[in-house]
């Protein structure tokens, strides 16, 4: 056990692999290994959620159609609550860094809003929800402050993934 600067007592101060495949909540949680990156875990589960985006949509076009990925991040949202909620608890920490399922679901639902659009495109919309995700800026930090449990986890990074949207469509109409 280890305390924290805010207080809270981390039952597991670096999860490992170990404990990512000690319960499917936490696989999905920390991002099927993504979340465990040394580095900036956050961006390193957007990057996967990216990269999956993008492979699964032109791979399986038919599978992968907007209405299905509706569904999945409709369906990941709800799950996410579950998985982050329980591991959060699990490491004695509410919103661990190492938990990047609410960033896979909320870059998705941006990129599922922009497309069709260009890599260069969704580069910047990776870049602005990173910054968006990392600044929290009103409401954002609010919500990250007094929103605990798996819901609060999931909430945060879909204001991230509204902001990053709205300035897109600003940038449009600009």
């Amino acid at each position: 056990m280890t305390t924290l600067e805010s207080g809270q007592t981390a039952l597991v101060s670096k999860p490992g692999s170990r404990f990512m495949l000690a319960h499917p909540a936490h696989l999905i949680a920390q991002g099927f290994g993504s979340g465990l990156s040394r580095i900036m875990p956050g961006t390193a589960g957007t990057l996967l959620a990216w990269l999956s985006f993008n492979i699964l949509s032109s791979r399986w076009p038919d599978v992968f159609s907007t209405g299905a990925w509706a569904v999945i991040i409709a369906t990941g949202f709800v799950l996410g609550i579950w998985a982050c909620g329980k591991t959060g608890r699990d490491l004695g920490i509410s919103d661990h860094g190492s938990m990047v399922w609410d960033e896979i679901i909320a870059f998705w639902l941006v990129l599922l809003l922009l497309a069709p659009v260009p890599a260069a495109t969704q580069l910047w919309a990776f870049i602005w929800f990173r910054i968006f995700d990392m600044v929290k800026p009103p409401p954002i930090g609010w919500f990250d402050r007094h929103i605990k449990g798996g819901f609060g986890v999931m909430w945060d990074d879909i204001i991230a993934a509204f902001y990053t949207l709205l300035l897109f469509a600003l940038w449009r109409v600009i």
